[in-house]
């Protein structure tokens, strides 16, 4: 990726969930940004955009871009090299009001953004800090390509290239798409596009599990909350056996509405479970008092639920 990205081409980079493309995008954009002088004028200084399908996907980049930060500001203070800031910025629908006012006032080297965010940008006023973009980073590029969204994403890029003295380098990342040409097409426009997708093997570990020998009739009396005979609480307790063998577990399902029924049903196998499981044994006094504040008596809980519904709030705690 970086002999195609170094050359200042467009890119499209496929490889593998965890092999670093998104570092390989980030890191000769770092690298200029480190070794070039900032611009003094406020509407030159972002110089590098990553756009995301995914508020939550653009909150973890976020987050994961100050790790190499971090270490290269070590190692340059291991050399007694000079370091520049290099400033990262979020904005998405979950971005209060104060916190874009600020990005415009003081605008970031890498902003962070979403398809919506980027046209709401454009515009408006705080189009006027995109001047010096040089790089725009379109991550899980297969999402929008050929929707509605990707269709959007692309006028918003022209307009955003009409804003420049140059077009900006782009750069698609993108774990599995098909076929490559037409994305690489859709990610250029009218420009060529370097498609850049390392051989890659992959080891599967499949297992096809029934919780009982005739799905179409238990046999054991289970049954629903209707009375009637029912497979869910076979499969019910196969995931919370699962979850416990396990230190994290994802458990997918059809709907919403199955899946806060899912979420409350495991939560009370564990309730159940911890109930049989008995008190803990009897402790000396002063061992009691030692762990002052602490009960041994609430169930736990094992699962929550994720969806679009659920709030900002929620959505970071989990």
């Amino acid at each position: 990726a970086w002999e195609a990205i170094t050359a200042g081409r467009h890119a499209l980079v496929v490889a593998p969930t965890g092999s670093g493309k998104t570092l390989s995008a980030f890191l000769w954009s770092l690298d200029r940004l480190l070794t070039r002088p900032r611009p003094e004028e406020r509407s030159h200084r972002t110089r590098v955009l990553y756009v995301s399908p995914l508020k939550a996907l653009a909150v973890d980049v976020e987050r994961n871009l100050r790790a190499p930060l971090t270490g290269i500001r070590a190692t340059a203070d291991r050399l007694g090299t000079p370091f520049p800031e290099v400033r990262v910025g979020l904005r998405s629908g979950d971005t209060p009001a104060a916190d874009r006012r600020r990005l415009v006032t003081q605008p970031p080297d890498i902003l962070i953004t979403t398809p919506e965010s980027l046209f709401l940008m454009l515009t408006s006023q705080a189009r006027e800090t995109l001047h010096g973009v040089e790089t725009v980073i379109v991550d899980e590029v297969h999402a929008l390509a050929g929707t509605k969204r990707g269709a959007h994403l692309a006028v918003t890029l022209e307009r955003l290239d009409a804003l420049l003295a140059q077009p900006a380098q782009r750069i698609g990342l993108s774990a599995t798409v098909r076929p490559r040409e037409e994305v690489a097409r859709f990610l250029g426009g009218i420009a060529p596009v370097t498609v850049v997708a390392p051989a890659s093997d992959k080891s599967w570990d499949l297992r096809v599990v029934v919780p009982v020998e005739d799905m179409t009739a238990p046999d054991d009396g289970a049954e629903d909350a209707e009375g009637r005979a029912s497979l869910w609480p076979h499969v019910e307790e196969q995931v919370a056996d699962l979850i416990g063998q396990h230190g994290s577990t994802i458990v997918f399902a059809n709907s919403r509405r199955l899946a806060e029924r899912l979420t409350a049903r495991l939560n009370e196998i564990a309730a159940d479970r911890h109930e049989a499981a008995g008190p803990p044994p009897a402790q000396p006094p002063a061992q009691v008092m030692a762990q002052s504040g602490q009960t041994h008596g609430a169930p736990p809980v094992i699962a929550k639920a994720h969806h679009g519904s659920v709030s900002k709030e929620q959505r970071a705690i989990i």
